[in-house]
């Protein structure tokens, strides 16, 4: 199954859990950040991302309790591409929901810890 038809797949199965945080994720809702759900990127699919400001958000169920290896190789792999990468568990979008689309805005709105470099600034240092 290829990344697009399996991420539809997510986005017509999505849990209460990716639900909720959508509502307010999308149409720009929260601070004016565009983000998509369930989008490929790299070779993974991750539960939300807002290109413009690099981020992806993942909202983990208990699975993830056990597949903690796997977790970190695919943070590094999606902190390599130059994203930041939030985790939040479903207990805590569901039940302090503010607080996590809080915690969301500020990330958003903090300097990138990965900034691109400026305009040419990566055709120079090459030449050196």
């Amino acid at each position: 199954m290829r990344g697009s038809d399996r991420a539809r797949e997510l986005r017509q199965r999505q849990t209460d859990a990716e639900a909720l945080p959508w509502w307010y994720l999308r149409d720009r809702r929260l601070g004016g950040f565009k983000f998509r759900r369930q989008f490929p990127y790299g070779r993974y699919i991750v539960d939300f991302v807002c290109i413009d400001r690099r981020v992806v958000v993942e909202i983990d169920g208990g699975q993830h309790a056990t597949q903690l290896k796997y977790d970190q190789q695919r943070t590094a792999e999606l902190e390599s591409l130059g994203l930041s990468l939030f985790r939040y568990w479903n207990d805590d979008v569901l039940a302090r929901t503010e607080a996590v689309l809080q915690d969301i805005l500020v990330r958003l709105t903090a300097p990138h810890p990965n900034p691109l470099p400026a305009s040419g600034e990566r055709e120079s240092s090459s030449r050196r």
